[in-house]
């Protein structure tokens, strides 16, 4: 009967490990860019009055909700 044995080198897991690092960083980066332009979407439609909001279709109210659900 024959056994194989799959053996990695130490320097391909170091390789692999340090990716995940990076890879989990950019990660964070694009989620805060991402929730940076929701925060400012926000404060755009904050600063209309309710008749501009009502012309759109909007209440204040619904402002936040809207927006972070990526619907508006």
């Amino acid at each position: 009967m024959a056994q194989t044995s799959t053996h990695r080198p130490a320097i391909l897991n170091l390789f692999s490990a340090v990716a995940d690092v990076f890879s989990g960083i950019y990660d964070a980066l694009i989620r805060m860019g991402e929730a940076n332009a929701k925060v400012i979407k926000i404060k755009q439609l904050s600063e209309l009055t309710d008749e501009e909001l009502a012309a759109r279709g909007l209440k204040r109210e619904d402002i936040v909700r809207l927006v972070m659900a990526g619907v508006y």
